[in-house]
């Protein structure tokens, strides 16, 4: 069965279906990280004393994982955009659009993954900094808050890498028989992933530079 608006704008609100359900999923999303960083506020407001953040967490190395999460925001834009100028001719069955299109889309994918795996490294050095020094979630309200904040946004951030790696491998093959198709399914997973690393751009000075 055809689903309807897959690849075609739907007339009610001017989106695709999955660019709907993705901006619907990611609604939540702020509203999860939100109550968060509410969290944050009341209780760094109401409490008669708080911890100097700057001594705590390492500032170099989140610096680092900003530079990284942004470049792997703009590998993803390359991702997307090394398909859709060829698209049209994988349709109509050009060999060389196919090959062009899918070789850059696997170099800017790939790229957008080990800027993925890098963050992760990085924060893995981070947490065992942390526990090297007996700094745990229960130390006190802030590092509860940051390893709560920080591991919600690093399981995103896995989950975004499961989604791109499944792109980079065995859903290639829609490329071949659905280029459009293909093409918007890399888009919305975009979407995603740039929300996920807008959300470290607010996470970054709140935990680190406050």
């Amino acid at each position: 069965m055809q689903i309807p608006y897959t690849t075609e704008v739907r007339p009610d609100t001017g989106l695709t279906n999955p660019k709907l359900g993705v901006w619907l999923f990611l609604a939540s999303e702020v509203m999860l990280f939100g109550s968060l960083f509410s969290s944050y506020a009341l209780l760094r407001t109401g409490a008669p004393s708080w911890p100097d953040q700057s001594s705590i967490v390492n500032v170099p190395l989140a610096t680092l994982n900003t530079v990284v999460l942004i470049a792997s925001s703009v590998t993803m834009v390359m991702a997307w955009a090394s398909l859709a100028p060829h698209a049209a001719g994988v349709r109509r069955g050009d060999p060389a659009a196919e090959a062009v299109g899918l070789r850059k889309f696997r170099l800017y994918m790939g790229l957008t993954l080990l800027c993925g795996a890098i963050f992760l490294v990085v924060k893995a050095i981070e947490y065992g900094d942390k526990f090297s020094h007996h700094l745990y979630p229960a130390t006190n309200n802030f590092l509860g808050l940051y390893f709560t904040m920080t591991g919600l946004h690093a399981i995103h951030v896995i989950a975004g890498m499961i989604v791109n790696a499944y792109f980079l491998g065995p859903g290639t093959k829609m490329w071949k028989t659905d280029p459009e198709r293909f093409t918007n399914r890399i888009e919305v997973a975009g979407i995603y992933w740039h929300f996920v690393d807008v959300v470290w751009i607010f996470l970054f000075p709140v935990l680190y530079l406050l």
